[in-house]
């Protein structure tokens, strides 16, 4: 399916997941999906988002901190497995074996990547942060044999075959960040 793909180059940025921090992302799987672990076991899809913020360390400080969402208001913390920095710099928060809470209804199987920015267009528009993360969801894609069709913008994630929500009133969930347009234009260029 996929030809030798080279890993990029990756900075590693870790947040904080200490045994606590796992063990809510387990309590939030069982509750959500009716799995007991914390684990991210055999990714089926790659959710494409966009910060909304204008630095990596803000993102990153956002991200460390294990306190409930200002939206759902649950543990653990939001936060997503990469961000690519408007340089192009593409920083790993957490280890593909874990969970992150990044998208409701495919945190249990999806790879989260944030991209530094305001907008959508922004994203596509900075050339060496749109070349990073082609260059991180193809070696992904590779790694993990996810469809092309399967990599998502956030906006997209409810028309994902694999998305599924235990929690009726989340089940209609979404973000409008990374558009069904906006994917379109990006999956032409994987």
């Amino acid at each position: 399916m996929f030809a030798d793909v080279p890993r990029p180059a990756i900075v590693q940025s870790p947040i904080p997941f200490p045994r606590k921090r796992k063990a809510e992302m387990r309590r939030y799987a069982e509750r959500h999906y009716g799995i007991d672990t914390y684990e991210l076991i055999a990714p089926k899809v790659i959710v494409e988002h966009v910060t909304v913020t204008s630095t990596f360390s803000a993102t990153f400080n956002t991200f460390a901190p294990d306190v409930a969402d200002s939206e759902l208001h649950e543990l653990p913390g939001t936060c997503s497995h990469y961000v690519i920095d408007i340089d192009g710099t593409i920083h790993q928060l957490v280890p593909l074996s874990i969970m992150c809470r990044h998208t409701v209804g495919l945190n249990d199987t999806a790879i989260g990547i944030e991209h530094v920015g305001r907008s959508d267009g922004q994203v596509m528009s900075d050339r060496r942060q749109l070349l990073a993360s082609l260059r991180l969801t193809r070696w992904l894609q590779a790694k993990f044999g996810i469809a092309r069709k399967d990599v998502i913008g956030h906006a997209e994630s409810l028309s994902s075959p694999y998305h599924h929500e235990n929690v009726k009133s989340l089940r209609n969930q979404t973000h409008g960040d990374m558009s069904h347009t906006t994917m379109t234009r990006y999956r032409k260029r994987l």
